[in-house]
């Protein structure tokens, strides 16, 4: 069946009837995100915006050093002081394993790094989830970085290198890329929480990870971040018709995910999708586009994840600055996604 208004609606009608059998809250999405690049964030005013728009949690964006030299600048002081102005948590969304573990360390040790299928270790990506040293070092920098980028939700996000090939060792070739980043995440936890007892620190399920972990466990704290890169953003989440590059088709998402909730709690779980997401919609390049907002299938899919017990959703909203602001300056998008969030 083809996707519609009139799906829509029914589906938004038995979510109603459902959530008000179950004591639907008017909180049930505890978190509404936004993810922001640093260059976001200095050229516009986003603690307003997400203030005057519903969202309550701003994520930083993209890897430990460009956030770290932010954070600590006059306009990230302000950032700060903003976000505590309008209650708006703060958190941090990072493609971080090359400065987990520098990639000039190959030269001491190579044994770190990955092995690529060939048998031969390789400085290009991630890390051998086998080696005791790699994980003493990549654990020791995040909680470095724990420690100088504050969390005030307590959440920690430390990601692999994006979507980028894993270890092949002998002793990692049996392990799946989301049981080697199990691996690396449980070990980072633990040190976090030296420092930050209530930590909590994303798997981030995406793309080469999105197959939930069967042979690894996660620690108590570890919780599901699902990214379901691999979309369309024009059809619902459940589509099941439009082919989807690598996976088949939309829903084919719905099956890791629901794999995945048999191995993380659904109540800690987030998901976090590109409705907003004006970087995708101009391919990763500037100028940006005006973002192609589709509040249908953005309301369609929140009943979705809220069927599944999801209680926090968050967005990609990269190349929202102030350029774009002033290209495009009435975003009644952010104002539909916030409501749909917080009246749900």
């Amino acid at each position: 069946m083809r996707y519609n208004v009139k799906r829509t609606i029914i589906l938004l009608l038995l979510a109603a009837m459902f959530f008000s059998a179950c004591g639907h809250r008017e909180d049930f999405f505890r978190m509404r995100g936004a993810v922001l690049s640093v260059e976001d964030l200095e050229t516009a005013d986003w603690p307003r915006i997400a203030h005057e728009n519903g969202i309550n949690t701003l994520g930083t964006h993209i890897t430990p050093d460009q956030v770290l030299r932010f954070w600590e600048s006059e306009k990230g002081r302000q950032f700060q002081a903003d976000c505590q102005k309008y209650g708006i948590l703060m958190e941090h969304e990072l493609h971080a394993m090359s400065a987990l573990l520098p990639r000039e360390y190959f030269a001491e040790d190579s044994t770190m790094f990955r092995m690529d299928e060939n048998g031969r270790r390789t400085a290009d990506f991630n890390c051998c989830a086998s080696s005791a040293r790699a994980l003493d070092t990549i654990a020791s920098r995040a909680l470095f970085y724990a420690r100088h980028l504050t969390s005030t939700n307590h959440r920690y996000y430390f990601w692999l290198d994006d979507g980028a090939p894993v270890c092949h060792c002998p002793q990692c070739s049996e392990l799946t890329a989301s049981e080697q980043a199990l691996i690396i995440e449980n070990k980072m936890l633990e040190a976090i929480r030296s420092y930050d007892p209530k930590a909590m620190l994303a798997h981030l399920a995406y793309y080469s990870s999105l197959q939930a972990p069967r042979k690894v466990k996660p620690h108590e704290g570890i919780f599901l971040e699902f990214a379901p890169f691999q979309r369309r953003l024009d059809k619902p989440i459940t589509d099941s018709i439009g082919e989807v590059r690598d996976i088949g088709n939309n829903a084919k998402n719905l099956v890791y995910l629901k794999e995945n909730l048999e191995v993380f709690p659904a109540e800690t779980a987030v998901v976090l999708d590109y409705w907003l997401d004006v970087s995708m919609a101009s391919g990763w390049k500037k100028p940006a586009v005006e973002l192609p907002w589709n509040g249908d299938v953005f309301r369609a899919d929140i009943v979705t994840y809220a069927s599944m017990g999801i209680h926090n959703i968050t967005t990609f909203a990269v190349y929202m600055d102030s350029t774009y602001f002033k290209a495009y300056p009435h975003p009644v998008y952010l104002k539909e996604y916030g409501d749909a969030l917080t009246g749900f």
